[in-house]
């Protein structure tokens, strides 16, 4: 009996956290945050995440992430340990290369992880630091003192080039102020979805944004050869309702 019940508590007992080798000592609160008790966590160097080693611009800071050497890649999300608002940005990549290019606001120095999801549950984290002088998610952006942002407030600029590897890279950008709710007297106002398909209509990819996203994001999302079309459309919407739609021509 006492071997029975050993075994069924060695059974519920949650998954060993991983030892970080950014050396955080929020990885820990990162474990608990982003992913399920039982689940596998694994950090993998196949999961590449490209960021400035020091960041002169905190409101601003340029992040890619590179997932396409796993396999059957379902979603990633992304995060920074040290950010007021760690959680930044997650997709999935319907039918796109599970990879996507941004720009973040963080307010110190701090890990930027991604994490994908491949099919068999398996959470794959890679990650590295960015240096900063900071203050980026606690001061508001420029956009949201200027009266020209709510008349191009959803407003979509794109363009779509050749790749060398193959394929198609579509970048877009959207005009929008993104506040992240922290600076005083200006509420939380940022794009929370986007999707990207052909077309015919067919999915390429989805992405969830929150509020440490850069004012007037730009995304770039690159396209498998057998994906590649004539013309795409995005559309989405913010945390306010508003719209946002637009055709990608060549």
């Amino acid at each position: 009996m006492a071997f029975a019940v050993a075994c069924t508590l060695a059974h519920a007992a949650p998954a060993a956290t991983p030892a970080d080798p950014l050396d955080s000592p929020r990885w820990g609160d990162m474990r608990k945050e982003f992913f399920p008790a039982r689940a596998q966590v694994r950090f993998d160097s196949r999961v590449k995440v490209t960021a400035p080693l020091t960041a002169e611009n905190a409101l601003n800071v340029p992040v890619s992430v590179d997932a396409s050497e796993l396999p059957d890649v379902r979603e990633v999300i992304v995060f920074a340990d040290f950010n007021p608002i760690v959680r930044i940005v997650r997709f999935e990549p319907t039918g796109a290369h599970p990879g996507l290019g941004f720009r973040i606001k963080l307010q110190q120095s701090t890990p930027v992880r991604a994490a994908a999801r491949t099919g068999d549950g398996v959470w794959h984290v890679g990650g590295t630091w960015v240096n900063t002088a900071g203050g980026g998610c606690t001061l508001p952006s420029t956009g949201s003192a200027s009266p020209e942002w709510q008349k191009r407030l959803g407003e979509v600029s794109s363009r779509v080039w050749a790749r060398k590897e193959g394929g198609e890279r579509i970048r877009l950008r959207v005009i929008h102020p993104v506040d992240t709710g922290l600076a005083a007297g200006i509420p939380a106002f940022f794009i929370q979805t986007l999707q990207l398909v052909d077309e015919a209509g067919k999915p390429l990819m989805l992405i969830e944004g929150f509020e440490p996203l850069a004012e007037n994001p730009v995304f770039t999302v690159d396209i498998p050869a057998a994906r590649a079309a004539a013309g795409y459309r995005v559309s989405g919407r913010d945390n306010n309702g508003n719209t946002i739609s637009a055709a990608i021509e060549k």
